[in-house]
């Protein structure tokens, strides 16, 4: 699968785990990869353009408690505490440090790789 053919639907957690980070700095969407302890390890360009936040600034910081607090709930921070193996799109409404926003997310996991990924779809 090359760049141009990788879209929000199709793209792998697989996919993700073999892209350079200019492989994935080139998607329309935002990655935001992160590891059991759910420190951020990833963080594309097309997310740091669209939330306003410097990569450098989240990196190493936990996703869910100091980068992304709106989705620190059931609907998406739990799912990946619950569900080992993840491969879902959800619709989803942003809210923090901006008007709401509706959002496709997919949420990606699996037991033998090393990180979990957030894609958001505005």
């Amino acid at each position: 699968m090359t760049i141009e053919e990788t879209c929000f639907e199709a793209v792998s957690l697989h996919d993700l785990e073999w892209m350079s980070t200019a492989e994935q700095d080139a998607l329309p969407f935002g990655v935001v990869g992160f590891g059991p302890d759910t420190d951020v390890q990833t963080y594309n360009a097309t997310e740091a353009k669209m939330s306003g936040l410097d990569p450098s600034t989240v990196l190493g910081v936990p996703f869910f408690d100091a980068v992304a607090q709106c989705m620190n709930n059931f609907m998406v921070a739990q799912r990946f505490e619950d569900e080992p193996r993840l491969d879902d799109i959800v619709p989803y409404v942003l809210t923090l440090r901006m008007r709401p926003t509706k959002v496709r997310l997919k949420l990606l996991a699996a037991p033998d790789m090393p990180r979990r990924y957030v894609l958001i779809e505005r």
